[in-house]
Parts: C-alpha cells; sequence; structure tokens
C-alpha cells in the first residue's frame, strides 16, 4: 500500500467509523432500531445560520470533521493512484478517470458551499437524505431528467460500460481459439 495508501485507509476508515458512531447516536445505540432505520439515518451538515464558520459538533461540527477525513482519504489515493501507474510504467488513464469522479465529489461537497456561503449546501451523508438532496438540487437548477445534456451523459455511461463487457464477454468466448492474444495482434 505505502504511504499514501496506508494514510488514504486510516482516514476513510476513520470517516467510515464517525459516520457509523452518528448513526448509531442516532438510533439511541439499539441495533434493532439501527438496522430498522439505516436508510433513513443522515450525518446532516451545519445549518444555514452557521455560514462558514465552524459550529459545535452535534450541530454540525462533526460532519465538517468527518468531511475533512474523506477528503483527505480521496485525495490521498488518488495521489496513489497516479503515483503507482507511473512507476509501473503505465498510463494514467485510470488516475485521471477517477479524477473527473473526484471533481464531482469536490463540485459538490466544497466548491459549491464556499461559493455559496454555507456549508448547508454540502451533500449529506445517509442513503435517503442523499437521495433527497440530488432530487432537490435537480428541482431546483432545472430538472436533471428533461435535460438531454444529463441523458446523453448517462446514456454513454451506461452504453459505454455495456459495450466494455460485451467485449470482454466476447474476448472470454473466443479464448479458446486464441481471442485473449488480443495485445499480441495488435502491437
Amino acid at each position: 500500500l505505502g504511504t499514501l495508501g496506508v494514510i488514504s485507509i486510516a482516514t476513510g476508515l476513520i470517516w467510515f467509523v464517525m459516520v457509523g458512531m452518528w448513526y448509531w447516536d442516532q438510533a439511541g445505540y439499539n441495533p434493532a432500531v439501527f438496522l430498522r432505520d439505516l436508510f433513513w439515518l443522515s450525518l446532516d451538515p451545519p445549518a444555514p445560520e452557521y455560514g462558514l464558520s465552524i459550529p459545535p459538533m452535534r450541530e454540525g461540527g462533526y460532519f465538517l470533521l468527518a468531511s475533512f477525513f474523506l477528503l483527505i482519504s480521496v485525495l490521498t489515493w488518488w495521489v496513489r493512484t497516479y503515483l503507482r501507474a507511473e512507476a509501473l510504467g503505465m498510463g494514467k488513464h485510470v488516475a485521471w478517470a477517477f479524477a473527473s469522479a473526484i471533481w464531482l465529489f469536490l463540485v459538490l461537497g466544497l466548491f459549491r458551499p464556499l461559493l455559496m456561503g454555507s456549508w448547508s449546501e454540502a451533500v449529506l451523508y445517509g442513503i435517503f437524505t442523499h437521495l433527497d438532496w440530488t432530487n432537490l438540487f435537480s428541482l431546483r437548477y432545472g430538472n436533471l431528467f428533461y435535460n438531454p445534456f444529463h441523458a446523453l451523459s448517462i446514456v454513454f455511461l451506461y452504453g459505454s460500460a455495456l459495450l466494455f463487457a460485451m467485449h470482454g464477454a466476447t474476448i472470454l468466448a473466443v479464448s479458446r481459439f486464441g481471442g485473449d492474444r488480443e495485445l499480441e495482434q495488435i502491437v
């Protein structure tokens, strides 16, 4: 894993435990309630009146601290991915593809709240609450379901995943005929 991998996994684990302990607290430390309500539990950002200040821990400070650990985890894992590809003489394609997902993560969780002047604009840490936030974002800024560019991006995302899966299945199906020697044939 190396230093960056250990830092990434450690801070990611800290984030996971922090969110899990917050859920556990919301469930009143009752395992049955925790399992029953898991999809509705949420670690929410600070209220709008706090703006960009650091609120008390139980009023959003815990969210900011957890977000800090998640940010460190994701960014160090990206740097590790990039450096491993470089050290092995491989292309950096995976690192840059991962960077595009990280860009969305940073825009919605860091840059947008900073530009809007309130941490309350950040995405919540919860399953159904995250989906509710996404739906509200869509309704507030133009319905994403009717945005043709959004529709095309989803078509191409799932379409490319389907094509890659079909290609892999085809290569596996013809491997007994030598179809898996694709790279040797290309070079």
